[in-house]
C-alpha cells in the first residue's frame, strides 16, 4: 500500500482538485442557486467525491497502521537487543560471582596448605573416550607449568596430573583415567595403598584403590588421600590431597585380592576453573 500511494498519490490529488475546481466554477457562475447543469454536476460528482474520500481515508488508515506496525516492530527489536544485552551482563555477573566464590574457597584451603604453590587456570575443553579421560586447561610452559604437576579444584580435591604442556595450554589426565597411578592413603586408618585408573570403572566415572593393607576394613564413605610417597617409577606427588571416597569393596577377577571402588571427590564434568600445584613440600 505504501508503494501504491507513492506511485499514484499525485494522480489522486489531481483528480480531487479537478472535481473541486469544477464544482467551484459552476457554483460561481450560477450563484447560490443550483441550476440544472450545476445540479447535474453535483449529482454526478458527489458519489465520486464520496468514493474518493473513502479511498483516501482508507489509504491513510492503512498507511498509518503500516507505519505504526513498523514502528512497533522496530521498538520490539530494540527491546529484544536490550534484553539480550541484559542477559549477557547477567551471565557475566553469575560467572564472576562463581569465580569469586571459588577463590574464597581456595583462600580457605590455602590457609591450611601453605606448603603448596598454586596457579589458577581455566578448563577450556573436556575430553573423554573409551580409552582416556582428559581436560585441557589455559596455562602452559609460559606460565611455568610442567608435565607431572598435579591439578586440584578450589577445595583441594585432586583433579588430575598434567601429561602434555604447550606454550599457553596443557592437557591433564583426570583421576579416573586408566593411566593414573599414585600412592594413596586411607585417612581413617593411615593405611597405604595404590590409586589406579581402570578401563571398566572409567566409564562409570570411578577409579580404584588396590594393594589394600592386610586386615583393613574399609567403610563406605572412607576418605582416600594422596600419600605423597613415591611408588615404583611413579613421580612424587603432594600429600594430603583428597582423591575420593570409598563406594564399595570388590574382589578382582582371580578372587585372590580385593580393591575398593572410589567416587572422585571433585565433579569432573562441571569443572570450569582449576589450580595447578607448581611446587610443594616433599614428604620424606
Amino acid at each position: 500500500m505504501k508503494d501504491f500511494l507513492k506511485h499514484n498519490g499525485i494522480l489522486i490529488l489531481v483528480i480531487a482538485l479537478l472535481l473541486a475546481l469544477i464544482t467551484a466554477v459552476v457554483s460561481a457562475t450560477f450563484g447560490g442557486a443550483a441550476n440544472p447543469l450545476s445540479n447535474l454536476a453535483g449529482v454526478i460528482s458527489t458519489p465520486f467525491r464520496n468514493g474518493l474520500n473513502a479511498v483516501v481515508n482508507w489509504a491513510e488508515g492503512v498507511y498509518t497502521n503500516a507505519f505504526e506496525r513498523e514502528r512497533l516492530e522496530e521498538e520490539l527489536e530494540a527491546l529484544r537487543k536490550e534484553n539480550a544485552a541484559l542477559k549477557e551482563e547477567a551471565l557475566k555477573g553469575e560467572a564472576a560471582s562463581r569465580e569469586n566464590e571459588r577463590f574464597r574457597d581456595l583462600l580457605g584451603f590455602r590457609q591450611k596448605r601453605r606448603d603448596l604453590d598454586l596457579w589458577p587456570a581455566k578448563v577450556t575443553a573436556h575430553g573423554s573416550s573409551n580409552w582416556s579421560s582428559t581436560l585441557t586447561i589455559s596455562e602452559g610452559s609460559a606460565g611455568g607449568v610442567e608435565a607431572g604437576d598435579c591439578v586440584i579444584d578450589q577445595y583441594g580435591n585432586l583433579v588430575g596430573v598434567v601429561t602434555e604442556v604447550g606454550t599457553n595450554w596443557s592437557t591433564l589426565i583426570t583421576v579416573v583415567d586408566v593411566d593414573l597411578e599414585m600412592g594413596g592413603l586411607i585417612a581413617r586408618t593411615d593405611g597405604a595403598a595404590i590409586l589406579e585408573g581402570d578401563f571398566r570403572l572409567m566409564g562409570e566415572g570411578r577409579l580404584k584403590l588396590t594393594y589394600l593393607p592386610e586386615d583393613t576394613q574399609l567403610l563406605a564413605g572412607d576418605t582416600i588421600l594422596t600419600s605423597g610417597l613415591k611408588t615404583g617409577d611413579a613421580a612424587t606427588y603432594p600429600s594430603g590431597l583428597v582423591v575420593g571416597y570409598v563406594e564399595e569393596v570388590r574382589s578382582d577377577d582371580s578372587g585372590m585380592s580385593d580393591y575398593a571402588v572410589l567416587t572422585p571427590a571433585t565433579d569432573l564434568d562441571s569443572l570450569e576453573q582449576v589450580f595447578i600445584v607448581k611446587d610443594f613440600d616433599i614428604v620424606e
